[in-house]
């Protein structure tokens, strides 16, 4: 296994820590900005697949006691709740014609992702060091987050899906 010494890494490499998902971002805003269609039959996948691959996680990794189990919990709920805000703030809008919906996450529920991975990178600093007086490791801390980011985009998800086709039924019950 290559191991890389702190030393050997060159001078301000650890920037790019930090720079790197803040260009992610950064895209992802830009991307999310202007109205796209919703495909309301495809909401399902990235939940899956985000759910697929925590439940992959957690068969390798459980929580150990009943401290990680309850933080855990906190994360999805508080994850879910951060995704039901950001569902809600969504601007959907619907072609009466054709029924075509197009979505437009707000500013603000960008600004809410910005601030979940500036939460993450505050706490990890932080509880990285603090892990062991927490009686945590870095594993729980990172299954955490993950488990934040399972709440978040399937309750935003699910919050889309009941707003989208409440949105489809009126509009073909003012069409008929």
């Amino acid at each position: 296994m290559l191991q890389i010494s702190p030393g050997a890494l060159p001078k301000g490499s650890e920037t790019w820590s930090y720079l790197i998902p803040l260009l992610i971002i950064g895209l992802v805003i830009l991307r999310n900005a202007r109205a796209r269609t919703l495909k309301v039959e495809r909401l399902w996948i990235s939940p899956a697949i985000l759910m697929t691959l925590t439940i992959a996680v957690f068969a390798t990794n459980p929580p150990p006691g009943p401290l990680g189990v309850g933080i855990d919990i906190l994360a999805v709920g508080l994850g879910a709740l951060l995704g039901w805000w950001r569902g809600r703030a969504s601007r959907f809008t619907i072609d009466p014609a054709t029924h075509v919906v197009t979505s437009r996450v707000s500013p603000v529920g960008m600004l809410l992702i910005l601030g979940i991975f500036g939460l993450r990178y505050i706490l990890r600093s932080v509880l990285g060091s603090e892990a062991s007086v927490l009686h945590l490791t870095a594993a729980e801390i990172t299954d955490s987050f993950l488990l934040l980011a399972v709440g978040v985009v399937t309750t935003q998800r699910l919050e889309w899906w009941i707003r989208a086709r409440r949105m489809i039924a009126e509009a073909k019950a003012t069409a008929g």
